[in-house]
C-alpha cells in the first residue's frame, strides 16, 4: 500500500495548506459562534471523514455544547459512492435539540441530505450543517439545500487530506489535496 499512497501523493496538488485551513477554521468558528452560542447545540460529527475537521473546529467553539457522532457512508473504502449504509446512530436524543451536523465534504449531497432528514425525523428543533469542503458541482436530484457553513470550495476532483480519504488512506495529510488526472 505504501507504493500506492506514494504514487497518489506524487500525482496530487495541494489546494489548501494547513495554514490556510487554520484561517478557514477560525472564520467558521466565528460564524458558528455568532449563530449558535446561545442555543446549547448538539454537534454531530459524521464519521469517519469529519473526525479531524470536528476536532479542530470544536476547540475553537467557546460556548456550551454537547458532542456525539453519526456514521453513515456511501463509499465504504472505495473512490465511488454507492448505496447509503447507516452504521451508527447518535447516542443522545435529538428531540427538541438544536443540532449542528459537521461533515467533511458535500459533493452530490445525498449523505448530508439523508442525515438532515434523519435529524428532522428524530425531532430536532433546529438543524444546521457545516462542511469543510463544498465541491463546485450540481447536487444530486432531490438535494435542494446547501450547508449553512462552508469552509472552502473546490473543483469536482478527487480530494484527500484533513479527514478526506483516498481508499481509507491519507486522511492524516495536513492539508487538502486534489488528485491530478
Amino acid at each position: 500500500m505504501k507504493a500506492k499512497v506514494d504514487s497518489i501523493m506524487k500525482r496530487s496538488e495541494c489546494l489548501y495548506s494547513p495554514s490556510e485551513l487554520n484561517d478557514v477554521l477560525d472564520r467558521m468558528a466565528n460564524d458558528i459562534t455568532a449563530q449558535l452560542k446561545d442555543k446549547n447545540p448538539l454537534i454531530l460529527c459524521v464519521m469517519t471523514g469529519a473526525l479531524i475537521f470536528t476536532g479542530h473546529l470544536a476547540t475553537r467553539l467557546h460556548f456550551p455544547l454537547a458532542m456525539d457522532y453519526i456514521h453513515v457512508t456511501r463509499y465504504r473504502g472505495s473512490i465511488r459512492g454507492g448505496d447509503l449504509h447507516w452504521l451508527v446512530e447518535p447516542r443522545q436524543s435529538l428531540e427538541g435539540r438544536t443540532v449542528l451536523v459537521l461533515d467533511d465534504i458535500i459533493d452530490g449531497g445525498l449523505t448530508l441530505a439523508a442525515i438532515v432528514d434523519y435529524c428532522k425525523q428524530s425531532g430536532a428543533k433546529e438543524i444546521y450543517s457545516a462542511v469543510l469542503v463544498s465541491k463546485k458541482r450540481d447536487r444530486e436530484p432531490g438535494v435542494d439545500f446547501e450547508p449553512d457553513f462552508v469552509g472552502v470550495t473546490a473543483e469536482d476532483k478527487y480530494l484527500f487530506g484533513f479527514g478526506l480519504d483516498y481508499e481509507e488512506y491519507l486522511r492524516n495529510v495536513p492539508g487538502i489535496y486534489a488528485v491530478l488526472e
